[in-house]
C-alpha cells in the first residue's frame, strides 16, 4: 500500500509539472498579437513559440520563470502564469522584419537592397500633419512638400514629377499602372498606419512598372487583442485644424480596427490656401482557423485643395507671398477595397490570395497648364480637367519553403484592368497688369476626351538559398505587360488628336543578390536590379498628334553593409549604388508655359546614402540620415541644343536630416528632441546657368504622456528661414515654390484600453 501511495503521488506530481500554461503575446504600442514569439523556460530545455493568433500553449508551473524574445523587439523577462505579455519595439535595432523586400515577412538583414523603416514609435514621436515628414528621415529620400499633403518625389532621383515611384498599401499599389499620379499619396490615410518601409531602388523585379527610384509600402494597422481607442485634436498657429480616432478590438476569432481624420487648413500664410481632407480605414481580420486568415479592409479618401503655384523672384526673396492664383484648385476622391486570404497548408507551404478594387477621380483647374497669351498681355488659356479610372485586380502568390540549404521560392501572378478616362474643357483665363490671374470663363471647347482600357498582366518568381556559412543569394524574375487600348472621341485637329489605336509594352526585369553575414551583427550586400517605367498615359496621349514616347529601363548597380553596434545600441547601414536610365521621359517647357514630354536618351545616377542610429544610454537616441548623389545627362537635347555631361537640373548632391531625441527616466513620459533638414545647392535649369541654393531647416518637438493623456507642442522651421521646396528655371521665367514659414502646432490625445 505504501509502494501504490507514493506512485500515485509521483504521477500526480509529474502531472502538475507538465500543466499547460496558456496566454499571449501583444505589440505594446498598437495591441497587435505577435506570432512566433519565442517563449522559453528558464534554466530548461523546454519552450514554444506562439501561434497565428500570438497565443502561446507551454508546459511548466505557476511561479516558473520564462524569456519572451521576439526579432526587433526588447527581450522580456517574467514569470508564469503570464497571461498577456506586451513587448515593447526596440528603439535602435539592426535585425528586424520588413516585408516589402520579398513580398513576405524576412529579417531586414537577409535583404540584399536598401531598405529602410519608419516604426509605430517614430510616427508617434514626430505627430507628423503630412507624410514628408516622416519620410525625408529616410536616407535617400526628398519628399518635396507643395502645401496641403500635396507633393513630389525624389528618391535617386532629381526632383520632377515622372512616374519613378512606386507607392504601396500593404503590398498592393494605391494607383493602377499607367495612370501615375505624383501627388499620389494624398490618398493615404496617415491614421491608418503602423509602419513605413522604403525601398531604395528599382524594386520593379516583384512589383513591376514605375518601381524604378524606389517603393513606398504603407502598412496599415491590424486589429488589437483588446479594447483600445484614441482620440486626438490639434491646431496650428497658421490655421491648420485636425481630428483623429481609432478603435480597435477583437471578437474571439474576429478583429475589428477602424480609424481615420478630417484635417482642415484656413487662412494661412498665402492666400487662396485652404483645403480640407477626410480619410477613413475599416479593416476586418477573421481567423477562420489555425491556419487560414481572411482579411478585408477598405479606405476612403475625399479632398479638396486650393492651388497654388510658385512664385517669381521679386515676390519670392520680397517675402511677399500673395498667390498669382486665384482660383485653381484639386479635388479627389478615392475608394480602395482589398480581400485577403492567406493559408498555411503546413510548416513550408503558404499561399496569398488577394482581390482588389480601386476607384479614383482627380478633377481640377490646374495652374499648371495655364498659358499666357502671345499676343495679350491681359488674356491666358487654362483647362478644368477630369482623370479617373477604376480597377479590378487580383495576385496569387505562393511560398515554399525547402529543409535543404535553408532555400524557399516565392512565385506569383498578378491581374489589374482598369478602365481609365480623361477629359478636359478650355477655358478663357483673365490676367491683371500685376500678373495675378483673377477670373476664368467656362467654354464649350473640349480640348481632351478620351478612354483607355488598362491592362496589366505579370508574373514573378523569387528564391533565396544559403550557398555557405553566411552567404545568401536572392534571384528573382518578372514579367510584365502593359496592354493600353485607346479611343479618342475627338477629331485628328482637336488639341489631343492622336488616331483611336492600341499600344502595349512588355518588360522582364531580373534581379540577383548576395548578402554575407560576418556575425557579431556585420554584413555586406550587393545587388544588380532593372527598373521598368512605361509611358504614363497622360504623358503617351495628352495633347499629342501622334504618340512617340518609349519605356523607360534602368539598370541599377549597388553595394551596401551593415554594422551594429555593441549592446544592442544602434547600427550604422550603407548603400553605394550607380543607376543607368535608357530613354528616361522628361518634360520640356515651351514658349508659351506649356510642358512637352519626351525621352532623353540616357541618364546616370550614382551616390552613396548612410543612416546611423545610436543610443549611448537609453534615454537619447540619435539618428543622422542622407545621401551624396550625382545625376547628370549622358546624351539629352533640347531644341537643338545638346546638355550632354550636364548636371541634371533639380538635383541636389547632398540631402541630410538628423535627430536627437532626449526621454529622461525621471521625468517619465516626456520628451524633446530638435530635427535638421539639409538640402543642399543644384541647378535649377539643364542648361546650369541658374543655381539655387538649397536650404537648411530647424524643427523642434516636444510632449508628455501621463497616464491615458498626450499633449506635445511641435515647431517647424523654428528659425523661420525662407525657402523654396523646389525652384526651377526656363528660357522664360523662373519659379521658387515657397516653404511653410515658422510654424506651431499644439495637440492632445487620450488613449483608452
Amino acid at each position: 500500500m505504501k509502494y501504490l501511495l507514493v506512485i500515485i503521488a509521483g504521477v500526480l506530481l509529474s502531472l502538475h509539472s507538465h500543466a499547460q500554461v496558456q496566454g499571449s503575446v501583444i505589440d505594446a504600442q498598437t495591441g497587435e498579437v505577435l506570432s512566433g514569439v519565442n517563449i522559453q523556460l528558464l534554466h530548461h530545455s523546454k519552450g514554444c513559440v506562439t501561434d497565428a493568433q500570438g497565443k502561446y500553449n507551454i508546459a511548466g508551473n505557476n511561479g516558473d520563470s520564462i524569456q519572451v524574445s521576439y526579432v526587433g523587439y526588447l527581450s522580456k523577462k517574467t514569470t508564469l502564469p503570464a497571461g498577456i505579455i506586451s513587448l515593447h519595439p526596440s528603439a535602435a535595432s539592426l535585425n528586424e522584419f520588413v516585408v516589402t523586400s520579398s513580398r513576405d515577412k524576412q529579417l531586414r538583414t537577409d535583404a540584399p537592397i536598401a531598405i529602410s523603416r519608419i516604426s509605430t514609435q517614430e510616427m508617434r514621436d514626430t505627430k507628423a500633419t503630412t507624410l514628408d515628414q516622416l519620410l525625408n528621415k529616410v536616407s535617400g529620400v526628398y519628399m518635396v512638400p507643395l502645401q496641403n499633403e500635396q507633393h513630389t518625389m525624389a528618391i535617386r532621383q532629381p526632383i520632377g514629377y515622372k512616374s519613378l515611384f512606386l507607392y504601396l498599401e500593404d503590398g498592393i499599389p494605391i494607383r493602377t499602372t499607367g495612370d501615375f499620379n505624383h501627388n499620389a499619396l494624398i490618398e493615404i490615410n496617415m491614421a491608418a498606419l503602423r509602419t513605413i518601409e522604403v525601398v531604395r531602388g528599382p524594386a520593379s523585379s516583384l512589383y513591376g512598372s514605375e518601381a524604378v527610384g524606389g517603393a513606398v509600402n504603407f502598412i496599415t494597422a491590424a486589429p488589437s487583442l483588446q479594447p483600445t481607442g484614441r482620440v486626438q485634436a490639434e491646431m496650428t498657429d497658421r490655421g491648420y485644424k485636425r481630428a483623429d480616432f481609432n478603435v480597435s478590438n477583437t471578437f474571439n476569432k474576429v478583429g475589428l480596427t477602424m480609424g481615420g481624420y478630417y484635417a482642415n487648413q484656413s487662412h494661412g500664410y498665402m492666400d487662396h490656401s485652404d483645403y480640407h481632407k477626410f480619410a477613413f480605414t475599416l479593416r476586418g481580420d477573421y481567423q477562420i482557423s489555425e491556419h487560414t486568415k481572411w482579411i478585408n479592409a477598405a479606405t476612403l479618401v475625399d479632398y479638396y485643395t486650393d492651388q497654388i503655384g510658385g512664385l517669381d523672384s521679386a515676390h519670392f526673396f520680397g517675402k511677399n507671398y500673395t498667390n498669382f492664383q486665384t482660383f485653381s484648385y484639386r479635388k479627389v476622391n478615392a475608394l480602395r477595397y482589398r480581400s485577403t486570404v492567406e493559408h498555411d497548408w503546413n510548416d513550408l507551404n503558404h499561399t496569398t490570395i488577394t482581390a482588389f478594387f480601386r476607384s479614383s477621380s482627380i478633377k481640377q483647374n490646374p495652374f499648371y497648364y495655364i498659358t499666357n497669351s502671345k499676343t495679350d498681355p491681359l488674356k491666358a488659356a487654362g483647362q478644368i480637367n477630369n482623370d479617373s479610372f477604376k480597377s479590378y485586380g487580383l495576385i496569387l502568390q505562393h511560398k515554399k519553403e525547402f529543409a535543404w540549404q535553408d532555400a524557399a521560392i516565392i512565385a506569383g501572378v498578378s491581374m489589374d484592368y482598369s478602365p481609365a478616362g480623361y477629359i478636359a474643357n478650355y477655358i478663357d483665363v483673365d490676367k491683371n497688369a500685376a500678373g495675378y490671374y483673377t477670373h476664368y470663363t467656362p467654354t464649350d471647347s473640349v480640348l481632351t476626351n478620351y478612354d483607355v482600357k488598362l491592362l496589366n498582366t505579370a508574373a514573378y518568381i523569387q528564391g533565396n538559398m544559403t550557398l555557405a556559412q553566411g552567404l545568401k543569394l536572392v534571384a528573382a524574375l518578372r514579367y510584365d505587360r502593359m496592354d493600353y487600348k485607346f479611343d479618342n472621341h475627338l477629331s485628328a485637329a482637336a488639341y489631343t488628336g492622336a488616331a483611336s489605336e492600341r499600344n502595349n509594352f512588355n518588360a522582364f526585369t531580373p534581379k540577383l543578390g548576395l548578402t554575407y553575414d560576418f556575425g557579431h551583427s556585420r554584413g555586406l550586400y550587393a545587388n544588380y536590379s532593372v527598373g521598368f517605367a512605361p509611358p504614363n498615359i497622360t504623358e503617351l496621349y495628352t495633347g499629342v498628334k501622334v504618340p512617340t514616347l518609349k519605356p523607360a529601363n534602368y539598370n541599377n548597380y549597388e553595394v551596401g553593409g551593415w554594422l551594429g553596434f555593441a549592446n544592442d545600441k544602434g547600427y550604422v547601414d550603407v548603400s553605394v549604388y550607380e543607376m543607368k536610365g535608357n530613354n528616361e521621359i522628361i518634360s520640356v517647357r515651351q514658349s508659351d508655359g506649356s510642358y512637352l514630354n519626351q525621352n532623353a536618351g540616357g541618364t546616370t545616377h550614382k551616390g552613396v546614402e548612410w543612416n546611423v542610429r545610436y543610443a549611448p544610454v537609453t534615454s537619447v537616441q540619435l539618428r543622422v540620415s542622407g545621401q551624396y548623389a550625382d545625376h547628370f545627362f549622358n546624351d539629352y537635347t533640347e531644341k537643338g541644343v545638346s546638355y550632354s555631361g550636364n548636371q541634371m537640373n533639380g538635383a541636389p548632391h547632398v540631402i541630410t536630416n538628423c535627430e536627437v531625441t532626449f526621454k529622461p527616466a525621471f521625468i517619465k513620459g516626456f520628451r524633446i528632441g530638435a530635427e535638421w533638414q539639409h538640402i543642399s545647392k543644384y541647378y535649377m535649369d539643364p542648361q546650369n546657368t541658374k543655381v539655387y541654393n538649397g536650404y537648411d531647416l530647424l524643427n523642434l518637438r516636444t510632449g508628455y504622456a501621463w497616464k491615458s493623456f498626450e499633449c506635445w507642442i511641435n515647431c517647424r522651421n523654428a528659425a523661420d528661414v525662407i525657402y523654396a521646396t523646389t525652384a526651377e528655371k526656363t528660357a522664360y521665367s523662373t519659379s521658387y515654390y515657397p516653404g511653410q514659414k515658422r510654424t506651431f502646432d499644439f495637440g492632445i490625445a487620450y488613449t483608452f484600453k
